[in-house]
């Protein structure tokens, strides 16, 4: 039951699931004070939907300077900067705006993020995303060791300067695509108890949409039957992501895409939905992108739930044992799960496939099998049978693969409507 005891953000979470409501959130950011006021106002005014703040390039790695300029002579950003913007102004346009009824989410991909909490605990807001591996490995060149020491000191920050605050792990969505499940699980897992450690009291797990449907199924009951087991005494959610890949470049087929994402979240009894939108493989969507994207979800999740596809339940039990595996590998290196991370990157009993940071080992790649499932290709490290492995562990994957995986989605979707 929702409590008053909890932040906004997690009160309309729980309204929401008591209701049967899947909510649907865009990634929106705009520069000024007045368009991303507008922007979220537009937002709040769609059933169900949470307000997002989405950071610029800028101050995703520090450079507050070269954001301010931006703001001073006109130039473009790519997103928010909130550490730029004079608190006043801040505190100004969320006036009347942001409430339990409107939850605003700030997201940013930084993996030493310690200004932008100040700066949120700072304006009131409580919930964010991210994590110490998940906007290190896929987006930074920053030592592990330093993005550990940095959101051990943020979570720390934002978990003392509010009340309620939440955190989203990203770790099901790294690199966006090409990852097996059992390996967004694990990542998603281990950072939302780093969050735990440091005194985060609620927290969300991703999972990005990926390449079979039956898989996702499988993959997000796994998730919820391991976070019931390693996160029961906190609270948390599951949130689903659209394809984070290359995207459909076709309106049919990006609407379809966007309309199975709603679907697999819906089926699978998950709390939340970030969508992208039909615009997504050509432009930085506007604000009207998003609110149709938004009421294309909510109307598809309002239908009557889909059957789960029968082949979930191979999936499910092979991801359940992966992802217990590797957690459980990681959790036996040391208490403190800073250091378990870092340890578990150097053994190699994490690896990210494709991933090209220098502290992930490299050795572990994937493949689509005729199913349409990722599997591993090669297991490198990873502290899993070699039956695991689909693929042919001395040659790995050829470029030419590669390139026809990370475009599988799109010409799946694109293809002609009959």
């Amino acid at each position: 039951m929702a409590s008053t005891n909890t932040s906004h953000f997690q009160r309309f979470i729980e309204r929401a699931r008591e209701r049967g409501q899947l909510v649907v959130q865009p990634r929106m950011g705009f520069a000024d004070i007045p368009s991303m006021r507008a922007g979220l106002e537009a937002v709040a005014r769609q059933p169900g939907a949470l307000g997002t703040i989405t950071l610029d390039s800028y101050t995703r790695v520090g450079d507050y300077q070269s954001a301010l300029r931006c703001l001073n002579d006109g130039s473009p950003l790519n997103g928010f900067p909130i550490v730029s913007h004079p608190l006043e102004a801040l505190r100004g346009m969320l006036d009347g705006l942001y409430s339990e009824h409107f939850p605003i989410q700030v997201r940013h991909g930084t993996a030493q993020p310690q200004n932008i909490f100040k700066r949120m605990a700072a304006v009131g807001l409580d919930t964010t995303e991210g994590g110490p591996v998940s906007y290190c490995m896929p987006y930074s060149r920053l030592p592990l060791l330093h993005a550990v020491e940095a959101w051990g000191q943020s979570c720390r920050a934002l978990a003392e300067g509010t009340a309620h605050g939440h955190i989203e792990s990203f770790g099901g969505c790294l690199l966006g695509q090409l990852c097996p499940p059992s390996m967004l699980l694990a990542v998603g897992l281990l950072e939302a108890m780093f969050f735990r450690q440091y005194g985060i009291r609620s927290v969300s797990l991703s999972y990005a949409q990926g390449t079979s449907m039956a898989q996702d199924q499988g993959a997000l009951r796994a998730l919820r039957q391991l976070a019931a087991h390693y996160l029961g005494d906190i609270h948390w959610h599951v949130v689903v992501y659209t394809y984070m890949g290359v995207f459909p470049c076709t309106e049919h087929g990006a609407r379809r895409l966007i309309v199975d994402s709603a679907r697999l979240a819906q089926a699978t009894g998950c709390e939340r939905l970030i969508v992208k939108t039909v615009a997504e493989a050509r432009q930085i969507p506007s604000v009207r992108d998003n609110l149709q994207a938004l009421d294309m979800a909510s109307s598809s999740a309002a239908q009557a739930p889909a059957a789960l596809d029968p082949a979930n339940q191979g999936y499910y039990e092979e991801i359940l044992m992966e992802t217990r595996q590797l957690v459980d590998a990681v959790l036996d290196l040391h208490a403190d799960l800073g250091i378990a991370l870092l340890q578990g990157f150097a053994r190699g009993l994490l690896d990210i496939p494709y991933c090209l940071h220098a502290d992930n080992a490299g050795r572990a790649t994937t493949l689509i099998d005729d199913h349409g499932a990722l599997r591993w290709a090669t297991l490198g490290g990873l502290p899993l049978a070699r039956n695991h492995a689909a693929g042919n562990a001395e040659h790995g994957v050829r470029a030419d693969q590669l390139f026809k995986m990370l475009h599988y989605m799109v010409n799946r979707y694109d293809q002609p409507l009959h």
